[in-house]
């Protein structure tokens, strides 16, 4: 069953989260520096949204189907979800398909020591902004060797 069960629910969520990224200078100093334009794909449920750094400014825009991207990234909002909290290896979720990249893939692999800090923020901006049911944080006891 899926984490996040409406669109609204999911797009509050992570447009949220992508604008408190893109008005946090250690990372959108460098998303800038790239002049990446990134189209997320989300399914289950359905939401798209592109983060244009190629300004001034990073700007989040959900439901934004024209601007051209230099990146495609399609995945399941719940792969997504992982992500950010530092659960998904972007890697190995490409050789499984969990992740869809269409666009200079190294160029995108570039960006990760940009957003690390971003996993940080993530369960901390669930829950100071009334998210809290989604941090999955809470529950998640990471393997032991």
């Amino acid at each position: 069953m899926a984490m996040f069960k409406t669109t609204e629910d999911f797009e509050k969520v992570i447009v949220g989260f992508f604008n408190l990224v893109a008005d946090t200078p250690v990372i959108a100093d460098k998303l800038l520096k790239s002049k990446m334009v990134i189209r997320f794909k989300y399914s289950d449920p359905d939401l798209i949204v592109v983060i244009d750094s190629s300004g001034d400014k990073a700007e989040v825009r959900p439901h934004d189907t024209e601007t051209k991207a230099l990146v495609e990234m399609s995945m399941s909002s719940d792969i997504a979800h992982r992500f950010w909290f530092g659960m998904v290896n972007l890697t190995k979720a490409l050789t499984r398909k969990e992740m869809i990249a269409k666009g200079p893939i190294p160029k995108v692999l570039k960006l990760l020591p940009a957003i690390k800090p971003a996993y940080a923020m993530y369960p901390k901006y669930l829950d100071e902004n009334g998210f809290e049911k989604y941090n999955i944080t809470k529950a998640y006891k990471p393997p032991t060797a």
